[in-house]
């Protein structure tokens, strides 16, 4: 049963959402769900949402973003997901966990879809694609992740030069443009050079090869210590309170965030300005960079707890991106690869939501097209 609590010139949004149970189990509404994520974890704190439009029992679904709970469960389910640049759709009515990062997104099958939606939620009028003047691919980014390359940045390189013409050279065993539309980075070097603040974070990781990219570690450390800190702020005075009954992992996180102090919070902020700008300065307009979303494909429930931190925090060292600079991120699938859900993300200056959108309607078919043909070769 669905309650519409609020409808506008752009149609009725869905507040509440009930299953009533049935007699039989075969008549469940999730009995027969038999997509990828089958076994395996469908995401963060929003995969309900994620759950609903992989399954088909609607066509998007909001959910909200502050580390990574829109472009997780989108990439773990094998539909898109989109994070919108900060601030730029309205969070009123939102419980906050940390409002330095958090954000609405929303979940599609169809680009199209997801397009629409967002450009209601944008309040923006339709406009005409652009074609991007540079895809950006950080090679180490995508050396850290399990999934090969010929399923992910290869797909992209090829449906771009589809798409928007260009010679494809052989370089080194790798792709790329003779007229430079694909860039190729080292972001974790660029982001070490540019964003000085993070060396009081750089002892995070330092030496673990599981933190290959050390930059990004950091990244990640500064800004989880700024949810920790803003949580606490939003929420202490009612835990403490309340002393609310927690389960086990989120009652341990809970109180580790009421016990942070101001330590080192200035320089967090110092991080959060120096690389909006370090990254503005990389990303143009009309531009995007490209990641993998996760660099792990899902991992399968009653995982090991000591496995799954590590999961999560390679995992966070990607997400923080889009969480700390601000800028949109959408999250797109690439078929499958060992059975399992494949994606890439693209993302784009904070303010070009739209242009990120477009693009997506833009590519989406001729990245499926090239997603399968890879996927054949695998085969």
């Amino acid at each position: 049963m669905a309650a519409m609590a609020k409808s506008s010139d752009s149609g009725a949004f869905m507040e509440e959402f009930t299953l009533h149970p049935t007699s039989s189990s075969d008549q469940l509404p999730l009995s027969g769900l038999t997509f990828a994520i089958k076994d395996m974890v469908p995401g963060g704190s929003s995969s309900g949402s994620a759950v609903a439009v992989a399954a088909k029992l609607v066509d998007f679904s909001l959910g909200t973003d502050t580390g990574g709970s829109v472009r997780a469960p989108a990439s773990y389910c094998g539909i898109l997901g989109f994070r919108p640049s900060h601030n730029v759709v309205s969070t009123a009515g939102v419980t906050h966990l940390a409002q330095s990062f958090d954000t609405v997104g929303w979940f599609a099958r169809d680009p199209l879809i997801l397009s629409r939606v967002g450009h209601v939620l944008l309040h923006l009028p339709m406009v005409d694609p652009i074609k991007p003047i540079q895809v950006i691919i950080p090679e180490d980014c995508f050396s850290l992740s399990s999934i090969p390359s010929n399923r992910t940045t290869e797909v992209l390189i090829k449906s771009v030069k589809k798409l928007f013409g260009g010679k494809i050279s052989c370089h080194f065993k790798r792709l790329a443009y003779a007229d430079h539309i694909v860039k190729h980075v080292n972001l974790g070097d660029y982001v070490k050079d540019k964003v000085p603040s993070l060396q009081k974070f750089t002892n995070v990781g330092d030496g673990d090869p599981l933190y290959k990219i050390a930059s990004l570690a950091a990244l990640s450390s500064a800004w989880s210590l700024l949810v920790r800190y803003e949580f606490k702020n939003n929420h202490a005075e009612w835990i403490t309170r309340v002393n609310p009954d927690l389960g086990p992992g989120i009652s341990e996180r809970v109180w580790e965030a009421v016990r942070t102090t101001g330590e080192n919070i200035d320089a967090c902020h110092s991080v959060k300005i120096e690389f909006r700008a370090a990254l503005s300065a990389l990303i143009g307009d009309s531009c995007v960079l490209a990641l993998p979303t996760i660099p792990d494909a899902p991992p399968k429930l009653r995982t090991d707890p000591t496995t799954l931190e590590v999961f999560e925090a390679r995992a966070f060292s990607f997400l923080s991106i889009a969480s700390v600079s601000g800028f949109c991120q959408v999250s797109i699938p690439l078929g499958m690869h060992n059975n399992l859900p494949v994606s890439i993300s693209l993302l784009a200056r904070h303010g070009s939501d739209s242009f990120l959108l477009n693009l997506v309607e833009t590519l989406y078919d001729t990245l499926r097209e090239e997603s399968e043909i890879a996927e054949k070769m695998i085969n």
